[in-house]
């Protein structure tokens, strides 16, 4: 793939793309600190000032220092601009700040869930995707706000409160892991990563205007993460551009033998770099089908369509086969029948908790509700939880549903020769403050293990509140490990679309450039 260096990165890191960073290094016209501290700066000016988005739980007090170090292993590599023959070769997310959803577990840098009953849960070694994130020469930035432990799409918790939508300050920002989706779409950091459960990734993606991937089961360790139920917890990225997310793969994706689901994902990752697939002419002859029954009908739902119709046929105008597919699947019952987190839940999640240090006293689902310190909507999903949990003959019902759904995808999309399938991820824009989540359509990926991103296809109408509009993301949903196909097909329609915008509420500095 071949990238030009983005000016944006000389302006702020809120439109910098991990490529722009890399080539400002380069060539000297940008330090690690000053991109760094222009992180702070922002979350200074807009989380708990100004607009008050309430992403950030904690800063990592390391975050200088380590830019410091970085700085000066780069001046050590000799000058940049004129000054050798060659380029500086550096490590692929090298001085990238990273915002990390507040239930993966970080050396040194407490890892809470949004509950004050984890605080003392200071971890003494990163989780292997973080550690891989570092080794690639990232920066962990900070830890984010997300739905109280990751149970829940609005992004509110006992520790931090609501986080808001950057774009509509009204509007959550999608969850669990809107905190990572808000900070990153104001600007507060590179890259995000995030948990999807259910829509956990791909919701606050679709709802920030941003780029949302939920790896395909197995690609991705889930060690060091604070689980919901194992059969569908992972971890992904959120990033603002299709390229960046495939960055992020680069390093993250392989095999972790604290998790035996990646065993074998060594032999499905493309030798070379996910890069590598990006391609502006990418939907040339790509067949799309299009999932009629995941789009709603009534005028709630109006928006949405609106905006989807048209990405839809901006793709088509791009050689894209769009394959409209009426089968009866349907969102809300594979919901209502194929989801098994809430009959893993305890069993998982005390497993979890039962390898803390003493000094942090949560140790069941039950001790956490009997403290009175967990959110309501938090706590309605324990008790749930905690009586579906001996329901084992229902719990393994759902399972062989699970997998009769993977059949059925596998045979829909074979007999319609499609690459993927496409549907808005949400069939309403995503709801106000104080609402519960409704009609979103992750499902499939979660409940299949199947891969699926999230892409940001436009906005809704303008109004007082909101005048950019809401943002609307398109999901497409892929076989298992069709990750490079994927990152060729969205990137292309990112390039055709383009609908990425920052938000109103937190500008640029009126001065360009880094302190």
């Amino acid at each position: 793939m071949k990238t030009s260096p983005d000016p944006r990165a000389r302006s702020g890191p809120e439109g910098a793309s991990v490529s722009a960073v890399q080539a400002a290094l380069r060539d000297g016209a940008l330090t690690v600190r000053q991109l760094v501290q222009a992180c702070l700066d922002r979350i200074a000016a807009y989380d708990q000032a100004g607009p008050r988005i309430n992403s950030i739980i904690r800063i990592n007090p390391e975050a200088l220092a380590e830019a410091d170090r970085l700085d000066a292993q780069l001046a050590a590599t000799g000058p940049g601009r004129g000054g050798q023959a060659e380029p500086r070769k550096l490590l692929p997310l090298y001085g990238v700040p990273v915002l990390v959803k507040d239930n993966i577990e970080t050396e040194g840098l407490a890892t809470s869930a949004g509950s004050p009953l984890l605080e003392a849960h200071v971890p003494q070694e990163d989780a292997f995707i973080v550690r891989k994130l570092r080794e690639a020469g990232a920066i962990v930035l900070a830890k984010t706000n997300l739905h109280e432990f990751a149970n829940g799409g609005e992004t509110v918790s006992t520790l931090m409160g609501q986080t808001l939508n950057p774009y509509d300050l009204r509007r959550t920002p999608g969850g669990s892991s809107g905190g990572t989706a808000a900070g990153l779409a104001a600007g507060f950091g590179l890259l995000g990563l995030g948990t999807d459960t259910v829509n956990s990734i791909r919701s606050p993606a679709s709802a920030c205007n941003l780029v949302g991937l939920r790896p395909t089961m197995g690609l991705v360790s889930r060690a060091g993460l604070i689980p919901c139920g194992l059969t569908h917890d992972i971890i992904g990225p959120i990033t603002r551009t299709v390229a960046d997310a495939a960055i992020m793969m680069d390093a993250m994706a392989g095999h972790d033998s604290a998790d035996p689901s990646t065993r074998e994902a060594g032999a499905h990752i493309p030798p070379g770099s996910y890069t590598a697939f990006l391609d502006q002419g990418g939907l040339q002859g790509a067949r799309i089908g299009v999932l009629k029954r995941f789009f709603g009908n009534r005028p709630e739902h109006q928006a949405v369509n609106a905006v989807i119709q048209e990405a839809l046929a901006i793709l088509e105008g791009q050689g894209a086969i769009l394959v409209g597919i009426h089968d009866p699947l349907d969102p809300e019952e594979l919901l209502a029948s194929t989801m098994a987190h809430q009959y893993e839940m305890a069993r998982d999640m005390e497993a979890f908790l039962a390898k803390l240090p003493p000094a942090v006293t949560a140790r069941s689902l039950e001790g956490i509700l009997a403290s009175g310190q967990v959110h309501p909507s938090v706590a309605g999903a324990f008790r749930t939880a905690l009586a579906l949990a001996p329901q084992q003959a229902e719990y393994r019902a759902r399972l062989q549903r699970q997998s009769v759904l993977r059949h059925r995808l596998l045979d829909l999309m074979a007999r319609h020769q499609l690459e993927v399938l496409a549907f808005p991820h949400q069939r309403r824009l995503v709801v106000p403050v104080g609402e519960t989540q409704a009609e979103r359509n992750g499902v499939l990926a979660t409940a299949t293990g199947f891969p699926a991103i999230v892409i940001p296809a436009g906005f809704s109408t303008p109004d007082t509140e909101a005048p950019q509009g809401v943002p609307i993301g398109i999901e497409f949903l892929g076989r298992p490990f069709s990750e490079p196909i994927l990152f060729r097909l969205t990137h292309a329609a990112e390039q055709a679309l383009p609908a990425r915008k920052n938000p109103h509420t937190t500008p640029a500095p009126a001065r360009s450039g880094h302190r």
